[in-house]
């Protein structure tokens, strides 16, 4: 994948296959390629939220990847279930 492939909104999985300093593999929403910092050929520099279990954003980074080690997510982040309200049952004894 080349910097050009990357876009806004993307979502990646990132692993030790993108940068080392990836043990924990992450996942992130991209919020832009930063085209004008100059890096070695291959390498780039992105901005990102990146993502909880659940989808939601809850950090927002500046990553430097290698390109190919970037892979796209094929599934979404499990999404949380629709929450109900709690009924309110008074209990006497």
């Amino acid at each position: 994948m080349s910097p050009r492939e990357i876009a806004s909104g993307d979502v990646l999985y990132l692993t030790r296959s993108a940068s080392p300093q990836f043990v924990r593999p992450i996942t992130v929403r991209v919020i832009r390629v930063l085209t004008d910092w100059h890096t070695y050929h291959g390498w780039c520099w992105i901005d990102v939220y990146e993502l909880n279990a659940r989808g939601d954003a809850v950090d927002r980074r500046s990553l430097y990847v290698r390109c190919e080690g970037v892979r796209r997510r094929t599934t979404s982040p499990a999404a949380a279930p629709a929450r109900r309200p709690i009924s309110r049952v008074r209990v006497t004894a």
